[in-house]
Parts: C-alpha cells; sequence; structure tokens
C-alpha cells in the first residue's frame, strides 16, 4: 500500500494514497498520523490494506491527492540513523578529504545518527547561509521499523522492516572534514533531510523487493539534467535487514524509526562509474563525480550545489510509473 502525511500541525495527518497517486483518503479512525500506524502496525495494516484496496477500486469518497500538500512521511521520528552500504561511495568520497579507507567497512556497516526532529517536506527549499559550505544532495533509500529488539539477527530484522521511502539526505560537504576531525562525527554538515512524499510497503515493489534490496535504478536529475540512475540493487553490500540488525546490536529501536542506505552507487568494471551522459549510470551526489573527475584529471570540475540550483529524486516501477512520488528542491538562501 501507499501512504502519506498531509501537512497538518506537528505530525501530519495520515492519508492512503491510490496506487497511481491521483486520489487520497484520511482514515482518523485508523491512525491519525504515521507514528501512529507505526505504534500499532499488527493492527492497523490490514484494515489500511482494505482501505487502500477499495481506493483503487473507486469506491470510497477521496480527495485530490497533491504531492505539494505532503510533509515528510514522518515529519519528525524517534530515530534516524543512515548508513553506507554502497561501500563504493564510501571510498570515493573518503579518498576525496584524503582519507584511505579501512578493510573493515567491507564486512561491518557505517552508520551514523542524523538529527530527526525537523525533516524537510518532499517539496521544501533547502536553506542555507552559505554556498562556501559545499552544499550537496544525496539520494538514498530508508525503510521504516516497527519495534526491533536489541540483538535481533539479520534473517529476523527483514520482518520488522514495514515501509520504504526515498531520502536526500543534504550534506554540507565543506564542514565535514573539520567535524570528523574532532573524533566525535557529523553535526553540522548534516542538516535536515527530506525524504519522498509516499511510503510504501514492501509488497508494493514486487519483485522488486528482493534479499532486503530494491532492484530498481535511482534517479536524480539537477537543474532538469539526468545527474544519476545507479541501480539501487547493485553493488549494495549491505542489504537492509543487515543495517536494521547493525542498529540494533546494542539497542532496542522503537517503531518509527528510520534506516537510510547511504548514497546509491554503482561500479563500472571494478571501478567508480561514468557520467550519464557518457553513456554510465551516473551518480546520487556531486561529491563523487567530483571524485572521479579528480582521479582522471586531477582535479574537480563540477561546482557544489549554489543558490537557485533544483534538485529532484525520483524511483520507477518497470512500466515507468512513479512509486514514491518525486523529491522536488531548491536551494535557497537564508
Amino acid at each position: 500500500m501507499k501512504l502519506a502525511s498531509l501537512k497538518h500541525g506537528r505530525d501530519g495527518q495520515l492519508v492512503v494514497v491510490s496506487k497511481d497517486l491521483k486520489h487520497c483518503i484520511a482514515v482518523p479512525d485508523i491512525a491519525q498520523t504515521m507514528q501512529s500506524a507505526i505504534d500499532n502496525w499488527s493492527e492497523a495494516e490490514s484494515r489500511l490494506q482494505t482501505v487502500y484496496e477499495q481506493l483503487n477500486a473507486d469506491q470510497l469518497d477521496a480527495s485530490e491527492f497533491e504531492i505539494g500538500n505532503c510533509d515528510s512521511p514522518l515529519p519528525r521520528a524517534y530515530q534516524w540513523a543512515d548508513g553506507s552500504a554502497y561501500v563504493n561511495h564510501v571510498e570515493l568520497v573518503r579518498k576525496a578529504r584524503g582519507a584511505e579507507m579501512p578493510e573493515s567497512f567491507w564486512t561491518d556497516p557505517l552508520m551514523y545518527q542524523g538529527g530527526s526532529d525537523d525533516f524537510l517536506a518532499p517539496t521544501d527549499p533547502i536553506v542555507m547561509a552559505s554556498e562556501d559550505w559545499g552544499i550537496d544532495f544525496e539520494a538514498e533509500i530508508a525503510v521504516v521499523t516497527d519495534d526491533v529488539p536489541c540483538g535481533v539477527a539479520p534473517a529476523d530484522a527483514a520482518a520488522h522492516i514495514k515501509l520504504l521511502m526515498l531520502v536526500n539526505d543534504v550534506s554540507l560537504r565543506n564542514l565535514i572534514p573539520g567535524e570528523l576531525a574532532k573524533g566525535f562525527g557529523f553535526f553540522h554538515a548534516k542538516p535536515s533531510s527530506a525524504f519522498s512524499p509516499i511510503a510504501v510497503t514492501p509488497d508494493e515493489l514486487g519483485e522488486q523487493w528482493r534479499d532486503g534490496k530494491v532492484l530498481l535504478p535511482l534517479l536524480s536529475y539537477l537543474n532538469g539534467e539526468p545527474f544519476g540512475k545507479p541501480n539501487a540493487g547493485v553493488d549494495m553490500t549491505f542489504s537492509f535487514p543487515e543495517l536494521v540488525a547493525h542498529a540494533a546490536k546494542t539497542r532496542n529501536l522503537c517503531a518509527g524509526t528510520i534506516i537510510g542506505s547511504g548514497t546509491v552507487s554503482n561500479k563500472l568494471d571494478g571501478g567508480p562509474g561514468k557520467p550519464v551522459n557518457a553513456g554510465g549510470a551516473g551518480y546520487s551526489c556531486i561529491a563523487e563525480v567530483r571524485m572521479v573527475e579528480t582521479l582522471a584529471e586531477g582535479q574537480p570540475k563540477t561546482a557544489f550545489m549554489k543558490f537557485g540550483d533544483r534538485i529532484k529524486i525520483e524511483m520507477h516501477d518497470p512500466e515507468g510509473n512513479t512509486i514514491f512520488g518525486a523529491i522536488e528542491q531548491s536551494v535557497e538562501r537564508s
């Protein structure tokens, strides 16, 4: 099924959205908010599924669905932890700042805990004070869990994944080295992230959800031009169940926890990929193409985002239909 949160107070109003994203209906008798639905998922899921089927069959008095009215599916969450499942990306961006990558990164997932108190809506602008901070987008996929017990095994973690979304994990690249040098990790360099207008249950992806991975290209458009189309199921070193299990190694995860995949990245013949305009799958962030340019030409030539730049992130099913709706944001001066 497909769910969204319309802008309403701090936590939005949960709506069930038709498969074609044309109509929606609120379900206050089931759950007022997305968080409430996740809190009571064992009871709410079947009731929401019935509404979804009736909505698709045109049996309900539904409203027109407008992405511009959407908040983040979870406007705020108890936890947002972002992994780096595509180790190719990690290796490249570390090279960009002159840091070698430990071999353990191929066997032990990398993960940071981001701010979850204030997510951006899918069409909200990215408001920054300075272009000098190195404003970058990162196209990713994320899952939402129910309550996950501490120490869960990856094989059991899969059952705790209830929803999937797309993410723009905004990064301020020029602030990262200084923060990491302090030894405490990201803070200023990771401002509010944006999520797709739609969250979907795994069954909505059909055969494209397999072994805890999404086997579809993730599309990015920078200022209207194709920037990336890497397949999210390729070169994903750690599956979502493995990422969930990693996050729960020493703690319980409460219902509504969001776990990100990290920037989707594909290799080409064992090395970094090529730009879309050169016949490759492109990239899901600017930092990666800058590193590829540095390796090939000695220095980067692609600039980070400027005020007025626009980013669009989307995923299509095999028939070409949008699955999650699109994240569409512009960069604005604060």
